[in-house]
């Protein structure tokens, strides 16, 4: 598990090792289990479906690691043909940005990735990792703030606040 701080950071995964600075994690060792943590950010879990190697690996991509490149960094860190799945994460419904945020997303994704004010985090998601290369991209398009029954969520409930995350492993 890394020491989560909105980077384009991908470590490899080492058995044991704990807190290291980063937002993402891979590996192609077996039986290696990597986590990523959330609330509100996307969490997006990886497998190269190629090759005679199986790697995975777990992303946390907020607003700065989407933009920062931190899905680039895990599509290219696994190599090969990727395939992503996108995991909960507050919807276009629910983020609210200011302009120095929108600016920077609009630039990269087009004018459509934020509207009335609302970030499409989902979206972005998706196109940053099919820029870098993922040949499928899966989404659950699960809003974390809308559905207070089944996700935490930083914007809705402050702090102190709970969260949520997604594990893979090479078997």
């Amino acid at each position: 598990m890394n020491y989560q701080r909105h980077t384009a950071i991908v470590n490899r995964a080492v058995a044991g090792v704990r807190g290291e600075t980063g937002d993402g994690l891979w590996t192609d060792e077996p039986d290696v289990p990597i986590v990523a943590l959330g609330a509100d950010c996307a969490l997006v879990a990886l497998a190269r479906v190629n090759g005679d190697r199986p790697a995975v690996a777990v992303v946390h991509a907020g607003r700065i690691g989407v933009l920062a490149g931190v899905l680039d960094a895990a599509v290219h860190a696994l190599g090969g043909k990727v395939a992503a799945a996108i995991g909960p994460t507050i919807g276009p419904c629910c983020y609210e940005v200011g302009e120095e945020i929108a600016q920077p997303y609009r630039a990269r994704f087009g004018p459509e990735i934020v509207r009335e004010s609302k970030l499409d985090l989902w979206r972005a998601a998706e196109l940053a990792l099919r820029e870098a290369g993922a040949v499928s991209v899966e989404r659950l398009d699960l809003c974390t703030r809308c559905n207070p029954g089944r996700f935490f969520s930083y914007r809705r409930d402050g702090k102190p606040r709970g969260g949520h995350g997604v594990i893979a492993r090479v078997t």
